[in-house]
């Protein structure tokens, strides 16, 4: 697919140019097609950007992928942070955008960036997306991906998502631009592999126009669906006001937990769907409440006083959330000043 030059500078949203022109940008690096793609749009388009990669140590190619990081960096004039990763014995896709997320996290404290930035595409969403279906799946979930996400202390955004790889390789070709290809992204031992070649890019290539519209429509769906709220954080609880919108909660609730590495089951978005109070992978306790949405550890055999368990009875509180407030004075306060 052969990109004439004079429409590149269309590649990217002008409302993702304004808002990037603005901020203090941290790019997701791998020297692979997507994010090398994305690091010329931005020099292209004068967009200021640091990078960060992360070396895992299994290939030979990660240390060239590497080098070309920091040749980029010298000769574009932005700074390149490294990270060779700790050793990965099992469950690698999961553990490694632990790290992964983690260094970023690190430097946007650090150096105060106000932005990551991702190279995730089209075909990464539109993966996602019949995977999900697969599952069982309402719109909110299949939309999966969004081009902005707002996190704890930083916006993520993915600034390629209504591109397909194809578009992103035919840039990079007409420029002339090098790029690594990971041989791993072949392998179909890894289930996400196997469906993207077999599902993914041939429906992609037959019906890209098609798709773009579905996701456009997608969208604007989710948006009537989903409300925005403002998450609080105290200690390690977190809260939000309910919203009208149960699915709203929920989206918002698996977007939070999904921050902290945990993942809702079918089976447990079924249960915030049914249920006041949902216990997740035995360690983080859901609360939906007195109009509210609580989000804390899970703790249980804690004793007691007497008069604290009669003041808990008497507001009706959720008898799972009661040994965590007996332990944070604080936090119980907090959570009767909501009620």
């Amino acid at each position: 697919m052969a990109i004439p030059s004079q429409l590149l500078w269309t590649m990217l949203k002008s409302t993702t140019l304004t808002t990037l022109q603005k901020q203090k940008n941290l790019l997701a690096f791998s020297g692979g097609g997507d994010s090398t793609a994305l690091l010329f749009l931005l020099l292209e388009h004068k967009i200021p950007f640091d990078i960060a990669i992360v070396d895992y140590g299994l290939r030979l190619q990660s240390k060239e992928e590497c080098s070309y990081a920091k040749a980029l960096a010298q000769q574009y004039n932005f700074t390149c942070h490294t990270l060779q990763a700790p050793q990965i014995d099992s469950n690698f896709e999961a553990k490694a955008r632990t790290v992964r997320y983690d260094f970023f996290e690190q430097l946007i404290a650090k150096y105060h960036y106000t932005t990551l930035l991702t190279a995730h595409h089209l075909g990464d969403r539109f993966e996602w997306m019949l995977m999900q279906f697969c599952k069982g799946a309402g719109c909110v979930e299949m939309a999966g991906m969004q081009m902005q996400e707002q996190r704890e202390n930083y916006t993520l955004i993915r600034p390629l998502l209504h591109l397909d790889k194809a578009e992103l390789l035919a840039y990079l070709h007409t420029k002339d631009i090098h790029y690594f290809e990971d041989a791993s992204n072949s392998n179909p031992h890894y289930k996400r592999n196997a469906f993207r070649h077999t599902h993914t890019k041939p429906l992609l290539k037959e019906y890209l126009s098609g798709i773009k519209k579905s996701f456009a429509y997608i969208d604007a769906d989710v948006k009537s669906i989903i409300q925005d709220v403002t998450l609080h954080t105290l200690e390690d609880f977190t809260y939000f006001a309910a919203s009208t919108e149960k699915r709203s909660d929920i989206y918002h609730i698996d977007q939070h937990l999904k921050r902290k590495g945990f993942l809702l089951s079918a089976h447990e978005k079924e249960l915030l769907a049914s249920q006041k109070s949902v216990v997740v992978a035995r360690k983080i306790l859901i609360v939906q409440a007195h109009k509210h949405v609580f989000i804390l550890p899970y703790v249980q055999n804690v004793p007691m006083e007497k008069r604290f368990k009669e003041e808990m009875r008497c507001l009706e509180i959720e008898p799972k959330l009661r040994p965590y407030l007996f332990l944070h004075p604080n936090v119980k306060e907090l959570v009767l000043s909501l009620l």
